[in-house]
């Protein structure tokens, strides 16, 4: 049996997404095989050991579930990812229960793919000199770092609720999958809702679900993610951006654990484990009336921080070699060799993104200098080509100086991500990686600005 370890079968009985999910991964690196049914994708993981399966949920000669299966029969280790019109929701929300890793309601944008196969490789990434913690690929020595692990794998011990705040781009999502992983909940669902992703007025229903007919357009029932996590553990990403008028509804499901799906008046109660994270102060919030003060002591039942890369200068060089490796082997080469000159470069470097940061940078050294040695020279090459543009793009887009005194923030920062992406020709995830931030906050970001999101794919 050949074994690629980042390999991915697509099925799906609509040749235009075979076709178009094949160009886009094979754009990202991996090796890919397609198969337009059942049938076919059963074939093929018999001979054949994937690290990915997408597939569709309903096909002429079978369905999703069947095609998790063979994939289940073929190797214990191969995630799975759902793709379902909104109707057949019901049927994968089952699915992920049953061990999905992810499903994805269709209409599907290829960068909502894209996370969540990044995600199927950081669960899988290797371990790189005996410094990764555990399957989570949270890489380090640092004391902090290590004192956060250590309070993180006391708390998977526990059911209790816990609250990570720390800055973005240091790992929280990586912390609360290591806190699942490491549970008594590990064989359960893992369910992430990103509080700042979802429009406000969507939001109440992405958590709680709905009945037919609850709203406009609600056309059939809808299970949420709290249904969805039942058994495992539920992420409320970014809590500081939960809207005040949800947080009593929110209040009463974390203390009772059961909730009312809009549109009905019967309660559904679930097992869950929950993990919020946040990048903003939520006392300070309390403080100035954003945030309810009984939601925050109810979520902070058990406090976690992750330090910032700053913070930890010691664990730099580790995260290099580490994101060299990994990068290597996705692009099926030879690591680069990094020189001291260079490790001395990133340990000077403030790194304002944290590993979310270095990791992009690092990307992006490994495919712009493959086989080479990574010097000084190569570093600040790469540093003055990321400065430069930045100036001479905004110049244009904002008809004031960023010196001008007066101007307000979200002006200069709207001006510099158009323009940064008037740069990239719309690529939306070459820009994120410029600025240091995650694709899913360029998306956010985008929608809060109300560029043209079709123009920017």
């Amino acid at each position: 049996m050949i074994n690629n370890s980042s390999s991915v079968l697509i099925v799906d009985d609509e040749a235009g997404i075979r076709t178009a999910l094949r160009v886009n991964f094979s754009r990202n690196g991996w090796d890919v095989e397609t198969a337009s049914g059942v049938r076919e994708a059963s074939r093929l993981l018999e001979n054949r050991e994937f690290q990915l399966v997408v597939s569709d949920m309903r096909m002429p000669d079978g369905d999703g579930l069947e095609v998790m299966r063979a994939a289940r029969a073929a190797s214990s280790s191969t995630a799975v990812i759902l793709l379902t019109a909104f109707g057949n929701v019901p049927d994968a929300v089952e699915a992920m229960r049953n061990g999905a890793f992810d499903y994805l309601t269709k209409p599907i944008a290829f960068d909502q793919i894209e996370e969540a196969a990044a995600r199927v490789m950081q669960q899988s990434s290797p371990v790189v000199q005996g410094e990764v913690m555990d399957a989570c690929a949270m890489v380090g020595r640092s004391p902090r770092l290590l004192r956060s692990l250590q309070r993180a794998r006391a708390a998977a011990n526990t059911d209790t609720d816990v609250l990570v705040e720390a800055e973005s781009g240091t790992g929280k999502e990586l912390l609360a999958r290591f806190i699942h992983d490491a549970s008594p909940r590990s064989k359960k669902p893992f369910v992430a809702v990103n509080c700042a992703a979802v429009p406000e007025h969507l939001l109440e229903s992405e958590l709680f679900g709905h009945a037919r007919g609850a709203f406009t357009g609600a056309t059939t029932a809808k299970a949420g993610k709290f249904e969805m996590a039942h058994g495992g553990t539920l992420l409320l990403d970014e809590i500081g951006e939960m809207p005040l008028n949800l947080q009593p509804k929110l209040l009463r499901a974390l203390q009772e654990r059961e909730f009312e799906r809009l549109g009905e008046t019967r309660s559904t109660k679930v097992d869950i484990r929950v993990i919020a994270t946040t990048n903003v102060d939520l006392a300070s919030m309390v403080d100035e009336g954003k945030f309810r003060s009984d939601l925050y002591y109810r979520l902070n039942v058990i406090p976690l921080d992750l330090p910032p890369l700053r913070d930890r200068p010691e664990d730099i060089e580790l995260l290099a070699r580490y994101f060299a490796e990994k990068f290597a082997a996705r692009m099926r080469g030879q690591a680069q060799v990094l020189s001291p000159d260079f490790i001395e470069r990133l340990k000077a470097h403030n790194w304002p993104g944290n590993v979310r940061e270095l990791g992009n940078f690092m990307r992006r050294m490994c495919s712009l200098h493959p086989g080479v040695v990574l010097d000084a020279t190569r570093f600040d090459q790469e540093f003055q080509m990321r400065a430069k543009p930045a100036v001479s793009a905004i110049a244009p887009a904002a008809p004031v100086a960023v010196a001008t005194p007066g101007v307000p923030i979200r002006e200069l920062e709207r001006a510099h991500l158009e323009s940064t992406l008037e740069m990239t020709r719309g690529n939306r995830t070459q820009a994120a990686e410029m600025l240091g931030i995650s694709i899913r906050t360029m998306r956010n970001r985008i929608r809060e600005y109300g560029l043209p999101p079709r123009r920017y794919a």
